[in-house]
C-alpha cells in the first residue's frame, strides 16, 4: 500500500474544531509504522474510535505512545491513512514546558489577553480586536479551568518555574482544555501527580464530551472509561465496560483458552498414541507378510499382489494419522497462542525476614531538604506508604534515607541491611548484562547462583546476558528489582520510590508478585492507591511539612 498518510495526518490535526463532539472520531486504515533502523511498530493497522471514554492498555513496547502520536500528527505512517474528524488535543508523556514561560503563555492565551488588555486601557486598534475575536472571557475560562484542576493560587502572570511538577501536567492539561478539542488524546497523565491532582484529573476526564484516549496504568483512572482497547500483537481487542469489566472478561476469556489448550493437548497425546499403534500394527503385519511369504504357502503372484496392497493401505494409514495429527498439533498451537504469557516472578527470599519488634528504622529530629522534618520509629516487617503533595520531599526523604544526601539536622538510623530503588532506575550499569549488574550487588555469589535466581526474575538463559543499555522499561525495572532483592546481605528493608510510574499492567503485577515473596519491611513512595492497597500496606505516613500517622486510603 502506498503511503497516503502525510496528507491525512496532517489533515486530522489541522481539523476545523466546529465538529460537533457528537461526530468526532478517529480511523486508521491499513497503517503502518517502523523506526528508523527498520524496527517495525505497527503493520496494517485498522482502528476505529468514536465519541467517549477509550482506556488503551498494553504491554511496554507495543506502540499505545507511538500511536497517540500517530493519532496527533507527531509522527507520520510509512503506509495507510490516520483521519480524525475535529480538533485534536494531545498531553504527551513526561513532555517538560520551558521554565522561563509565562502560566498565560503555555495556557494559549498570553495574545488574546494582551489584546484585552490593550482594549481595556483605550487602544481601539483593529489589530487587538482581531485578535480577541469572540473570546472576551478568555481571562474567566482560564481562571475557571485552573481553579477546576485546584490550581487556584497559580497566576497567570507566573513563570513555569514557580510551579511544582504535578502542577506543570495540570497546567498542560488545562492548556488542552481551553481550547476544547474534539479529539482529546491523554498519555500516562497521572505519572508524577499526587492523590489530590489525580482526584481532580479523575473530574475534569469524567465530565468530558467527545472522544478520548487515554494510554495509562493508573486503575481509577481507567475505572472511568467506558471501553478497553487492549494492543497486543498489532491488533486491538475490544473490551466493554471500564478496567474492572476488562478484568472479569478476560478471566473468562483465558479460562475458556485454557481450557481449549487442555482438550487440544490431549487430543494431540491421542493422535500421537493411534500413530504409534498404528505403526505396531503395520509392523506385525508386515513380519506376517514376510513369513508367509518366506514359507511360499501360496502362489508368487498373489503373494506380491497381497504385499503391494499391504504396503498401499499401510501408505494410507500412516498418512491418515500423521495428518491428524499434524491438525491436532497446529489445534494445539492456536489454542497455545490464545493464552497469554503471563509469567511471574515468584522468589523465595527467606533471609530478607525481619521479626516482629525488631527495630527497622529510627528517625530522631531528622530535617531534609525543603523543610519536610520527620520523627518516628518502624519496627518488624511493616509495609509503610509514604504520601504526600507534589513537592513535599517524599523523595528527598527517601535519597536521605539511603545515604545520597546528607540531613539538615538531626538523625536517621536505619538498623537492617537495605537497598533503594530510584525513579530513575540508574543503579544499573547500561554497558553491563543483567547478570553482571546483579553480581555487582553480590559479589561472592557464584554466576551458576545469580542465573538461576535470575531465571525466577524471568531473566533466563541469554536474557541474562542482555545489555542493560537494550532493556525496555518493563525489562529494566525488573533488572533493578532482581538486583536489590538478590543483593547480599539480603536487603531487610526496601525502599521505593514511584515503582509503578511507566509500567504496563503486567509489569505491575509481577511487581506485586515479588514484594508478596519479599519478608522484610517496604517502605514505598507512590501515589497509586490500588497498587499500594495489593501489596498489603499495614501503616500509611503522609508528609506534609513533618511526617505524621495518617488514616488508611
Amino acid at each position: 500500500m502506498t503511503a497516503s498518510s502525510a496528507s491525512s495526518a496532517s489533515s486530522a490535526s489541522s481539523a476545523s474544531s466546529a465538529t460537533p463532539a457528537a461526530t468526532a472520531s478517529v480511523v486508521c486504515s491499513g497503517l503502518g509504522f517502523a523506526w528508523p533502523d527498520g524496527t517495525p511498530v505497527l503493520e496494517d493497522f485498522d482502528l476505529t474510535v468514536g465519541p467517549g471514554r477509550t482506556g488503551l492498555i498494553g504491554l511496554n513496547g507495543s506502540g499505545k505512545s507511538t500511536l497517540l502520536e500517530l493519532l496527533a500528527g507527531r509522527l507520520q505512517p510509512s503506509e495507510g491513512s490516520v483521519k480524525v474528524a475535529g480538533e485534536v488535543g494531545y498531553l504527551p508523556q513526561d513532555a517538560a514546558l520551558d521554565t522561563g514561560l509565562r502560566v498565560d503563555a503555555a495556557l494559549g492565551i498570553a495574545g488574546t489577553r494582551a489584546a484585552l488588555h490593550a482594549i481595556e486601557n483605550g487602544d481601539a486598534d483593529e489589530a487587538h480586536f482581531t485578535a480577541v475575536g469572540d473570546d472576551w472571557d478568555v481571562e474567566e475560562r482560564a481562571r475557571a479551568t485552573l481553579d477546576q484542576l485546584g490550581l487556584h493560587s497559580v497566576d497567570l502572570d507566573r513563570t513555569i518555574g514557580e510551579v511544582s511538577g504535578g502542577e506543570s501536567v495540570l497546567l498542560r492539561l488545562a492548556a488542552l482544555l481551553l481550547r476544547r478539542p474534539d479529539v482529546l488524546l491523554l498519555d500516562e497523565p497521572t505519572n508524577n501527580l499526587d492523590l489530590a491532582a489525580r482526584r481532580r484529573l479523575y473530574a475534569a476526564v469524567a465530565g468530558r464530551p467527545g472522544v478520548l484516549i487515554v494510554v495509562s496504568h493508573d486503575r481509577e483512572l481507567l475505572g472511568l472509561v467506558d471501553r478497553i482497547a487492549d494492543l497486543r500483537d498489532g491488533e486491538v481487542h475490544w473490551y466493554g465496560g471500564n478496567f474492572d469489566a476488562y478484568e472479569h472478561a478476560l478471566a473468562v476469556e483465558q479460562e475458556a483458552a485454557e481450557r481449549m489448550l487442555r482438550v487440544a493437548e490431549a487430543d494431540v497425546a491421542r493422535q500421537q498414541r493411534e500413530l504409534a499403534d498404528a505403526h505396531v500394527k503395520l509392523a506385525r503385519r508386515a513380519r506376517y507378510a514376510n513369513k508367509m511369504y518366506a514359507q511360499k504357502r501360496e502362489p508368487k503372484i498373489i503373494m506380491n499382489q497381497r504385499k503391494a496392497a499391504a504396503q498401499v493401505s499401510a501408505g494410507k494409514h500412516r498418512t491418515m494419522h500423521t495428518g491428524k495429527l499434524r491438525e491436532a498439533r497446529e489445534k494445539r498451537d492456536e489454542a497455545a497462542d490464545a493464552v497469554r504469557d503471563d509469567d511471574m516472578i515468584r522468589v523465595d527470599l527467606p533471609h530478607t525476614e525481619v521479626p516482629p519488634g525488631r527495630d527497622v528504622l529510627t528517625l530522631r529530629g531528622l530535617r531534609v531538604r525543603y523543610g519536610a522534618s520527620a520523627d518516628i520509629e518502624l519496627r518488624g516487617p511493616e509495609r509503610v506508604a509514604l504520601t504526600g503533595r507534589n513537592g513535599s520531599g517524599k523523595t528527598t526523604l527517601l535519597r536521605t534515607l539511603a545515604g545520597e544526601i546528607p540531613p539538615e539536622e538531626g538523625e536517621a538510623e536505619i538498623h537492617v541491611p537495605h537497598r533503594f530503588l530510584p525513579q530513575r532506575l540508574d543503579i544499573l550499569d547500561d554497558g553491563l548484562t543483567v547478570a553482571e549488574n546483579v553480581a555487582r550487588f553480590a559479589p561472592d555469589a557464584s554466576v551458576n547462583r545469580i542465573r538461576a535466581r535470575l531465571a525466577r526474575f524471568l531473566f533466563k538463559g541469554a536474557r541474562a546476558d542482555q545489555q542493560a543499555g537494550t532493556l525496555s522499561g518493563g525489562e529494566r525495572f525488573r533488572a533493578a528489582l532482581a538486583a536489590l532483592m538478590l543483593a547480599e546481605p539480603a536487603p531487610q528493608l526496601l525502599m521505593l520510590d514511584e515503582p509503578t510510574n511507566n509500567l504496563d499492567m503486567a509489569s505491575v503485577r509481577r511487581l506485586v508478585t515479588a514484594l508478596e515473596s519479599y519478608r522484610g519491611a517496604l517502605l514505598v513512595v507512590s501515589h497509586d492507591l490500588a497498587f499500594l492497597r495489593e501489596i498489603g500496606v499495614t501503616r500509611w505516613l503522609a508528609l506534609d511539612g513533618e511526617l505524621k500517622d495518617t488514616a488508611p486510603m
